[in-house]
Order: C-alpha cells, then sequence, then structure tokens
C-alpha cells in the first residue's frame, strides 16, 4: 500500500470523472450499449450517516444520465474501496436505499475495488427466510487485482492505460507493465493535461527503482524508433517536470526555513509578535509557537 497521504478516491474520482464513458466502455460493455452519455450530469457528493455504527460517508461519485430510446434518468454510483470493509454490501445497499430515497429513479451501483491483494469480494445481498426470499440485491463489481494486465494492452483506452499499474502483475512484470503504459499513451495521442493526469495516476502506484527505470529506458531504445523516441519525449518531459516541481519546493521550503529564522531572532531581540508576522509573513499560531520555544530575555 501507498503511504497514508495517498487520497486513493480522490486520485480515482478524478481518473473515472474525466474518462467516464471510457470506463464504462472498458469494464461494462453491456452497459455502454445502452447509456447515452450526451448528457452526463455529475451531482453533488451525498454525505450519509449509518447511525447503528456512527459512520459518516460520502459516495464517492454519482453521475446522471439516460438511457438511449427511453424517458427517465439513471444515476450511476461508483464505489472505489481502496481498503477492506466488514458488510460492504450491506453498506453498498444502505447507500442505494438512501440515494433511491432522495431520488427515486433507476440506479445503477458499481464497485471498484482496488486493494493491493486478491480478494473474493460479494457483489450482492441477500435477505431470505426458510419460507420467503425478502431481497436479492445485485451490484456490478471490478476486482482491479484479479485483471490480468495483458489482457487491456490492446485497448486504446485510457482508463485501461492508467489502471494497469493496479492490475495483476508480478515484481518481474513491473518494467513491462509501465513499457506497455506508455505504448497505450502514445497511440491515444492525448492532450498535454489529459497525459499528465493518466501519467500521474499510473505513477502514484506503480514507480519503478533506479534499477528498473534504467532497464526501462534500454528497452525502449531496443524499440522501433518511430514508437520508442516518442515514448522517450513523454518520459523526459514528465521527468523534467518533476524535477521542476522538487526544485520548486526546494526553494519554497527554503524560504521557509529563512523566514523561521529570521523570526527567532526578532523573538531573541524581544520584538512584537506583530511586528515578527509583518516582516517575515509567517502566521501567528507559527510565531506563538516559536515564541514559546524561545522565550524572551525577561522571561
Amino acid at each position: 500500500m501507498l503511504g497514508m497521504s495517498t487520497d486513493h478516491d480522490r486520485l480515482f474520482k478524478e481518473l473515472i470523472s474525466t474518462f467516464f464513458e471510457e470506463f464504462i466502455m472498458l469494464f461494462f460493455p453491456e452497459a455502454f450499449e445502452h447509456l447515452d452519455f450526451e448528457n452526463l450530469r455529475f451531482l453533488s457528493q451525498e454525505l450519509f450517516t449509518d447511525v447503528t455504527e456512527g459512520d459518516k460517508h460520502v459516495v464517492d461519485l454519482l453521475v446522471e444520465t439516460k438511457l438511449k430510446g427511453e424517458d427517465g434518468l439513471v444515476i450511476i454510483h461508483l464505489e472505489p474501496q481502496s481498503s477492506s470493509q466488514k458488510k460492504f454490501n450491506e453498506r453498498m445497499f444502505i447507500y442505494f436505499s438512501r440515494i433511491y430515497q432522495k431520488y427515486r429513479r433507476k440506479i445503477l451501483p458499481i464497485a471498484i475495488f482496488t486493494y493491493d491483494t486478491t480478494r473474493d469480494e460479494p457483489d450482492s445481498l441477500t435477505l431470505h427466510f426458510p419460507f420467503a426470499d425478502i431481497l436479492q440485491f445485485n451490484y456490478l463489481i471490478v476486482e482491479l487485482k484479479k485483471q490480468n494486465w495483458r489482457s487491456y494492452i490492446r485497448e486504446d483506452n485510457p482508463v485501461a492505460a492508467a489502471l494497469l499499474s493496479k492490475m495483476g502483475y508480478t515484481k518481474e512484470e513491473r518494467v513491462e507493465v509501465k513499457k506497455e503504459f506508455f505504448r497505450i499513451l502514445i497511440r491515444l495521442e492525448l492532450d498535454t493535461a489529459r497525459e499528465a493526469l493518466l501519467t500521474g495516476f499510473f505513477e502514484s502506484y506503480l514507480k519503478l527503482n533506479a534499477q528498473e527505470e534504467s532497464q526501462l529506458i534500454k528497452e525502449v531504445k531496443a524499440m522501433n524508433p518511430k514508437e520508442g523516441e516518442k515514448i522517450m519525449e513523454i518520459m523526459t518531459s514528465y521527468e523534467r517536470k518533476g524535477i521542476k516541481q522538487g526544485l520548486e519546493q526546494g526553494i519554497e521550503q527554503g524560504r521557509e526555513q529563512e523566514r523561521l529564522e529570521v523570526a527567532k531572532r526578532m523573538l531573541e531581540k524581544e520584538k512584537s509578535i506583530d511586528e515578527i508576522i509583518e516582516i517575515t509573513g509567517l502566521s501567528g499560531i507559527v510565531v506563538e509557537k516559536l515564541k514559546k520555544e524561545f522565550p524572551s530575555r525577561k522571561q
């Protein structure tokens, strides 16, 4: 798993909301044939509270659309799941029922499991007695780790490219997975912003070490020149952006440290907090904290 600072929900929401049609086409081709993608509307996030367990949950993605040739609207509830959750099928039903209670429309629930390990997840909830069946609730699922990445490398689909990073591959296949990601990327010929979105998503989940990067470069250079040169261009561009971002962060951190040092010297000279804030641009909270660490000579 990645560190806790990685916002998995945000990454998946950004990917799927940008390429929603491509996501449905990739994993649910039958649904794709029936849905109208001309007038998609992303609804505001819904916050539900599970009273029995005191849990608050934001439904990650609600998409309003239509069925082709039919009146009425369909709401697609998409739920990325990056960590194990007990009774997930019950929770899906609770969210389904509450969304239905508010909108009273057809709802297509989808769960995409993004675990780093292979798990067996249910896709239904059944309530029955020996004498009667009361409920059969089903929802569509995608279990990424169970997907063989090689099955998707011929897809000219941006979602397939990004999600190669979360599919089932071995440690020895990591370099090849990234190479195939770039091959899809150059076939797509996307604009710079969308290309950056896909590359950033992929790098968040599959980042090669120095040895693997060297191997990748070697293999790319051995490819067909036309294809290899395009991949090297993308790799170089992304690397430059990363270096530039790192430099900017380093410069900003240096400036912050310099402001802190100035504030410390001013505190030692018993300058007022207001004066320190005005001179350094630091917040009052930061200066107050520094004052406790570096008390004035009068104390």
